[in-house]
């Protein structure tokens, strides 16, 4: 009914455009951004899986969605009313067996989101605090009829046309949150992030990956060690020294290019709430801190190819090669073969625009360097530059729908940028990935030989 309200609204208005000699498919118009609202506000309504559709698809939905609609579907909270525990406990029960009397949870939950939430409990013989993550009932079975419900509601609402592409990218959201509600694939991930930090640190930074209690891990329930610390947006985090922002922020950036070159697998989830930064004493100028990393529900598992071409493309992008940028760009299935001059041009130029903090030193913005040469996260505002240059690329004729990994390694990035923006960090990064490219080149030379 919501769609089909939308839809008949929204025709109403294109023929009320068109009289005043409009564009009937203007797609800012204030009905367009109330109607956009309203579905939004539908789907909050319905709650559960369809709130975390609405997410999924205010993440990449700029892809194949008007921006009113993206804009409305941001503002879906993932902060939902936590499920009363009376309605969880015989669930939870069923799911441990005998081993649920081995525990006392509180039953207050401590985080609650659209498709899990999260409470203290203590193993009795041990009197350990660990944290379980309980998945709500019934969520697997409702996956599949709830996407083709937001499906219909698209169609019928016209904020998209039926067709190859929307096939395409449904399927690969749909897989995606099944992957999200796959808690043995999560533990698995969760145990072989935990093997790659082991004793890994960048810039005096190491990092921390909770120690599952396999004891209690189900289809549906995830035990893990419960771990303290502070999020990179408490006000506490910007009274550090200067130098421990900075080794925080290299060793975010540090870490996503470990995932990229030499694990191949991403973490994909930029919110905040997946990371906690462990603090030595604040008031020290330089601290043994610690990045503990939470959550591996979306987890990218890319395949050898696409590491290549995007390699490859970060590696032109260093250099400003735009042949070689397309190049990449085309493997990676951004830009058609045939992509005409002015496409080329346009999506090399994003590339390297998006990569900005990157450069060498001397190709960096001026204004955005400190006194000592040094690139200011924060203030260059990069990913609000960039969402603005991007949005002129989606509206484009050349523009292309991006794959589904490529939407996501995009999504990470933006989240790692941010990140860095928000603890105000001020570093140049080139010799980083620099450091890191000439390694992977190095490994494809002896695989060509």
């Amino acid at each position: 009914m919501a769609g089909v309200r939308a839809g008949g609204a929204l025709a109403v208005d294109g023929a009320v455009s068109r009289l005043m000699g409009k564009s009937e498919d203007d797609p800012q118009s204030d009905f367009a951004r109330s109607e956009a609202q309203r579905f939004a506000a539908e789907l909050g309504r319905l709650k559960g899986t369809y709130v975390k559709i609405g997410q999924m698809l205010a993440l990449f939905g700029e892809h194949f969605l008007p921006p009113v609609l993206v804009d409305a579907l941001r503002d879906l909270s993932d902060q939902t009313e936590p499920l009363h525990w009376d309605a969880l406990e015989s669930f939870v029960r069923g799911s441990l067996g005998a081993r649920f009397d081995e525990l006392d949870i509180d039953p207050e939950a401590i985080a609650a989101a659209s498709l899990a939430q999260v409470h203290l409990a203590q193993v009795r013989a041990t009197g350990e605090w660990i944290c379980i993550k309980v998945q709500y009932p019934g969520l697997a079975s409702m996956i599949d009829s709830d996407f083709d419900a937001v499906i219909k509601m698209l169609v019928l609402a016209r904020w998209v046309k039926s067709g190859r592409d929307l096939d395409h990218w449904m399927k690969s959201l749909r897989s995606h949150l099944h992957n999200e509600i796959d808690y043995h694939r999560e533990a698995l991930l969760t145990e072989e992030m935990g093997q790659r930090v082991a004793g890994l640190s960048a810039s005096g930074v190491s990092y921390k990956v909770p120690q599952l209690h396999r004891d209690y891990c189900t289809g549906v329930v995830l035990a893990m060690e419960f771990i303290e610390g502070y999020s990179v947006v408490d006000t506490s985090i910007q009274g550090l020294s200067q130098q421990r922002r900075n080794d925080l922020g290299k060793a975010m950036l540090e870490l996503f290019f470990y995932e990229l070159y030499d694990w191949g697998t991403l973490q994909t989830d930029p919110n905040f709430g997946n990371y906690l930064l462990q603090l030595d004493d604040r008031r020290k100028r330089e601290g043994n801190d610690q990045l503990a990393l939470l959550d591996f529900g979306s987890v990218l598992d890319c395949s050898d190819e696409f590491l290549f071409h995007l390699r490859h493309t970060i590696a032109a992008s260093q250099r400003q090669d735009e042949p070689a940028i397309v190049e990449g760009l085309i493997g990676l299935g951004c830009l058609q073969p045939d992509a005409s001059d002015e496409a080329r041009h346009m999506f090399a130029d994003f590339c390297v625009h998006l990569l900005e903090p990157l450069r060498p030193v001397a190709e960096l913005p001026a204004e955005y360097l400190n006194a000592d040469g040094e690139y200011c996260w924060g203030r260059s505002r990069l990913m609000r530059r960039a969402g603005k240059q991007a949005a002129v690329s989606a509206a484009s004729r050349h523009f292309t729908t991006p794959s589904r990994d490529f939407a996501l390694i995009a999504r990470k990035l933006t989240g790692v940028f941010n990140f860095i923006a928000v603890l105000d960090a001020q570093f140049n990064a080139c010799d980083m990935i620099e450091s890191h490219i000439a390694a992977w080149q190095e490994r494809e030379s002896r695989g060509r030989t």
